[in-house]
């Protein structure tokens, strides 16, 4: 129960995570945004950013093995990784309509999961 709680949060953490880095990207086609200076985008990417520690921190503090999780630190380091790259991966997708998702793309989450793999090897 606690890994997959630990995972939900991790989701939950970098879909917040990546609005906040690439987010503004495609706001800045609404007009209001659009006319804001690079502080002012700074600073609602830093607020975005705050719901992203608040799932980030409770993540890493149940899933973490001296805290009775079920994770080693490298374990929630990789899994984190990897979501990071799919919620990444859905996002551009979904919301920036010239980026496409190719074979080589493909090939890098193979090696990913292959990465997973082998650091869960024990």
């Amino acid at each position: 129960m606690k890994g997959l709680l630990t995972i939900i949060l991790l989701i939950l953490s970098n879909s917040f995570m990546t609005l906040a880095w690439y987010g503004h990207l495609k706001f800045g086609e609404l007009k209001w945004f659009s006319k804001l200076g690079i502080i002012s985008i700074v600073l609602i990417s830093w607020g975005v950013a705050l719901f992203e520690y608040m799932f980030q921190v409770p993540a890493n503090r149940i899933g973490y093995k001296e805290n009775g999780g079920p994770f080693s630190l490298m374990e929630l380091k990789v899994i984190q990784e990897v979501i990071t790259l799919l919620v990444f991966t859905v996002f551009s997708v979904l919301f920036f309509k010239n980026e496409n998702f190719k074979f080589n793309h493909l090939i890098g989450f193979v090696f990913l999961i292959l990465a997973v793999y082998f650091i869960f090897k024990k």
